[in-house]
């Protein structure tokens, strides 16, 4: 209940100071979205029949951008299904959202990229390669249905809501609870950024345990690098109690040439008490991205997988990941 009030106060007051300013005129224009993440990989030693091409995921939508700062957009996503003996693509509607824009308010609302991780995902910024964090180990979805908002008090201060089914844009909510989200993000000078954000995403049956999500973000970026690191936590995750789970991202990226940048990234998962100890790993990835022209991107890597569990050995693989989009 007070998460409730706290988020209808904070709206209820940007909705006021947004009144006083000039909405500026904008020109109706539409763009198609197109983006491929596809990729050949082998893997090594135990691993080295684990090879070839693969088709990972496609978004195909369309984003309109209409006078007085709305738009609409609707994405889909055809991806791999769950189901590892499931080799048939399955597509699901990602986006089908209307966002509405004046001064410094951002709202949005309908299925909607969520906040929890999409501006990681951003600093990242080599999602075909592989997911953010949190995306990568179920921490949350990256899309839902509900609405959000978003206000720039200064340029170093800016504050966002969210309120969704909680369930993700691949299930139909199923019960009554809502997942609540918080996010803080500060700009204390140029290229550094710091992101703090929490969630809470209550349990529809009495006797399963509400999640929450608490997330911290430190990035900083120029023309010429990149580095960003990250901790994250998950309570009761699949709403079981004690089920928690941690873990830390590191990244970096160099650019060597105008259409060539190094990058590497290091992550460590953790679960409380060892209860998913079967999952946990750390992991590595070295790589190099190659811009080929406007809309196409090669990444070759190397990755090092390391599962925690007693018996299971490391795994070796190199990739060859590709991106096209428009």
């Amino acid at each position: 209940m007070k998460t409730k009030v706290l988020l209808t106060s904070v709206l209820a007051c940007m909705f006021i100071n947004t009144q006083a300013q000039e909405v500026k005129p904008q020109e109706s224009k539409g763009k198609a979205i197109v983006q491929v993440f596809s990729n050949f990989h082998s893997g090594f030693g135990a691993e080295n029949d684990d090879r070839g091409f693969d088709l990972e995921r496609t978004y195909l939508g369309y984003e309109y951008k209409m006078n007085g700062g709305l738009s609409v957009k609707g994405v889909m996503d055809v991806g791999k299904s769950s189901n590892v003996e499931d080799y048939h693509r399955i597509a699901y509607i990602k986006n089908a959202l209307l966002q509405w824009k004046t001064g410094n308010l951002t709202l949005n609302g309908g299925l909607i990229s969520t906040t929890q991780f999409n501006f990681q995902e951003k600093f990242w910024d080599y999602r075909y390669v592989m997911k953010s964090f949190q995306d990568q180990y179920k921490f949350g979805s990256s899309a839902d249905l509900g609405f959000s908002v978003a206000y720039k008090f200064a340029d170093w201060l800016s504050f966002d809501a969210i309120v969704v089914n909680g369930e993700g844009y691949k299930k139909v909510q199923k019960g009554d609870g809502l997942n609540y989200g918080l996010g803080v993000t500060l700009t204390p000078i140029k290229g550094l950024q710091i992101r703090l954000y929490s969630a809470l995403n209550e349990s529809e049956e009495k006797d399963k345990k509400d999640i929450l999500n608490l997330a911290t973000f430190v990035g900083y970026k120029n023309k010429k690098f990149t580095i960003g690191a990250e901790y994250n936590i998950i309570q009761n995750s699949s709403f079981k109690d004690n089920a928690d789970q941690s873990g830390y991202s590191l990244f970096a990226s160099f650019e060597i040439t105008k259409n060539m940048d190094l990058y590497a990234r290091f992550d460590n998962l953790f679960s409380k008490d060892d209860w998913n100890i079967a999952k946990d790993e750390a992991s590595a990835i070295l790589g190099t991205q190659f811009s080929l022209g406007k809309y196409v991107k090669l990444a070759p890597n190397l990755r090092l997988t390391m599962p925690k569990a007693e018996g299971k050995d490391n795994v070796y693989s190199a990739y060859i990941n590709c991106y096209f989009g428009l």
